[in-house]
């Protein structure tokens, strides 16, 4: 399983959040099994996404989809956007 992780700032949370809602990458057909939000505590305009994928292709694909897009919204949806492709080597519940 491979997760793309993003991390950008966001200047008005729910803005962004019904931009991500409306899925303008359709997430599915683009190959995302399971996505997961978290806004830090600390620092509520940031906002971290991760996107799990089955297949690195998929993943890397969704990820030029979205550059393309951020480039579009860079200053007024999202800003910083950061991005790091993992890789799960082990996971367990305890």
């Amino acid at each position: 399983m491979y997760i793309l992780q993003i991390e950008h700032e966001v200047p008005n949370y729910d803005g962004w959040k019904k931009a991500f809602d409306s899925d303008p990458i359709n997430r599915k057909q683009s190959g995302v099994k399971s996505y997961r939000i978290y806004r830090p505590k600390e620092n509520p305009g940031l906002v971290i996404v991760e996107l799990d994928f089955e297949n690195i292709d998929q993943l890397n694909t969704t990820l030029q989809a979205l550059q393309d897009l951020w480039n579009k919204v860079q200053g007024t949806v999202i800003a910083k956007a950061k991005t790091k492709i993992l890789e799960i080597v082990e996971s367990k519940d305890i």
